[in-house]
């Protein structure tokens, strides 16, 4: 794994307040996982979601998982912050954790 997909998923987190790593996109998600984050999301009221296809770029796809040291898709970033996968995000969203945590992004 070369150094510099780490600098652009450093990258891409940094810039994005709130940013999804997903299987196709908000708009067609590839995975029951990934839906059920985006879902999560719009729920929350997020209307700036970034997300990265992770089945476009297989350097990204297994990048991510280095960078997080997180082994599935999908994973939330939130300011930076790596937040967990949708199973995580669904105990937060029923804590109310989750919509603390977007509340301050927005």
């Amino acid at each position: 794994m070369s150094a510099n997909i780490q600098d652009v998923i450093k990258q891409q987190v940094t810039d994005n307040p709130v940013l999804l790593y997903m299987k196709g996109s908000a708009q067609f998600p590839q995975c029951g996982f990934s839906a059920r984050a985006v879902q999560l999301l719009k729920t929350c009221g997020v209307s700036k979601l970034a997300t990265v296809d992770v089945l476009q770029d297989p350097d990204i796809r297994q990048g991510i998982k280095e960078f997080s040291n997180w082994p599935t898709i999908p994973q939330l970033y939130i300011n930076g912050e790596f937040i967990g996968g949708s199973d995580i995000m669904a105990q937060m969203y029923e804590s109310g954790e989750l919509q603390e945590l977007l509340a301050k992004v927005a």
